[in-house]
């Protein structure tokens, strides 16, 4: 099962994403990943595998400051778990 979390407010997103992801950690999920606006552009980045790793390479959200942002959590129905099939899907066209 998939799981998203969606903030919006005062505090940093990437930080109230990981922890809300964390409470949905026990769902068999493949890969994890993270989009934050920071007023300016969105930065996101994916992971494979448990959610420690995008805990690691984002260093517990500081790497991606702002104050919008959502997570998503992915169990592989279809495609390998990699990072391109992770989520959040983002497109620049």
């Amino acid at each position: 099962m998939c799981g998203i979390v969606g903030y919006i407010g005062k505090n940093q997103a990437a930080e109230v994403i990981l922890d809300g992801l964390a409470k949905l950690e026990y769902r068999g999920y493949d890969s994890a990943g993270m989009a934050v606006y920071d007023g300016d552009k969105i930065k996101y980045m994916k992971s494979v595998g448990r959610l420690k790793v995008l805990e690691e390479i984002t260093h517990g959200g500081e790497k991606m400051p702002g104050h919008v942002g959502i997570g998503h959590t992915r169990w592989a129905t279809h495609g390998v778990p990699n990072t391109t099939n992770s989520h959040p899907h983002f497109n620049t066209k």
